[in-house]
C-alpha cells in the first residue's frame, strides 16, 4: 500500500510533531504488555514497539523494509499466536479496514491487546481533509471516529482499555503555530479534549466462556501421616 507524500509529510514540522506525540503515547501503552510475540503493522518508518519488552518484536509492511512483507487483510500468521498488535494509521488508509481488524482478532491470543492510532475526523485535521484535494498523506484517508472504531472493536469481542487524544495544533506547516504549542495544548486539553487531531486507543480481546486459571499461592499444609507402633511379638521359652 503505497501512500503518496508519506515520507515528505513525516519530515515536515507537523509530521514530526504528530509522530513525537504518537510515539510518546504508544511507549506508555505498550510498556506494561507482556508475552512472546508483538507485531507492528504498517508505518515501518517508526518503531512503536521500542518500549515493549516482549522478546519477539516484528514489523509487517506491504512495501519497504520490514521483517514481514504481506497483505494486511490476509496476515501469514497463525491464529491465537500474538500477544500485542499496533496499528498506526492502517485502517483509515486501507480499502479493507474491517477485514484487517478481523485478521488482528484472529491472530491475537485471548486477552491479547491491540493499539490503534488514527486521525480524528472531529478536529481541525478532519476539517482540512474535507477540503484538501492533493491526494497526499494524510489528507487522502477515510478517517474513523472514535465511536465508530469502538463499535467495530466491540462487535469483534474487544473491550476498550485505554485511550487518549492529542495534537490540538492546526495542521499548518508555518513555524509560528508550532512555537505557540504549550498554550495551544493546554487550552485544547482543557476545553476541547474531544477535538484532538490524533488518537491512540488500546483494546483487549475478550473470549466468552474463558476462565483464567491463576496459581493457588495459599497451599494447605500437608498433614503428616501418623506412625503406627510396631507390635512386638512376645517370645516364650529360652
Amino acid at each position: 500500500m503505497s501512500i503518496p507524500g508519506l515520507d515528505r509529510w513525516l519530515a515536515s514540522l507537523p509530521g514530526r510533531h504528530v509522530l513525537a506525540w504518537e510515539q510518546g503515547q504508544v511507549d506508555d501503552l505498550v510498556a506494561d504488555v507482556f508475552g512472546y510475540h508483538a507485531l507492528q503493522i504498517g508505518l515501518p518508518q517508526a518503531d512503536f514497539l521500542r518500549a515493549n519488552r516482549i522478546p519477539l518484536r516484528q514489523k509487517a509492511a506491504d512495501l519497504g523494509s520490514a521483517d514481514l512483507r504481506c497483505h494486511y487483510a490476509a496476515l501469514p500468521i497463525a491464529s491465537n499466536s500474538t500477544d500485542l498488535v499496533v496499528l498506526p494509521h492502517v485502517l483509515e488508509f486501507s480499502d479493507e479496514p474491517h477485514q484487517i481488524l478481523r485478521e488482528v482478532e484472529r491472530i491475537l491470543i485471548p486477552e491479547g491487546q491491540v493499539i490503534v492510532i488514527g486521525f480524528n475526523p472531529l478536529s481541525l485535521w478532519g476539517v482540512k481533509r474535507r477540503f484538501d484535494r492533493s491526494g497526499e498523506f494524510p489528507w487522502n484517508g477515510s478517517y474513523l471516529s472514535l465511536n465508530r472504531l469502538k463499535d467495530w472493536l466491540k462487535l469483534l469481542g474487544f473491550e476498550v482499555d485505554r485511550g487518549c487524544l492529542g495534537c490540538y495544533l492546526p495542521p499548518l506547516e508555518r513555524l509560528q503555530w508550532l512555537q505557540c504549542r504549550p498554550t495551544t495544548l493546554r487550552a485544547g486539553e482543557r476545553w476541547w479534549n474531544f477535538s484532538g487531531g490524533v488518537y491512540a486507543l488500546r483494546a483487549i480481546k475478550r473470549t466468552q466462556g474463558m476462565r483464567l486459571i491463576t496459581p493457588d499461592w495459599k497451599k494447605k499444609p500437608v498433614r503428616a501421616k501418623a506412625l503406627r507402633p510396631i507390635t512386638q511379638k512376645e517370645t516364650h521359652g529360652h
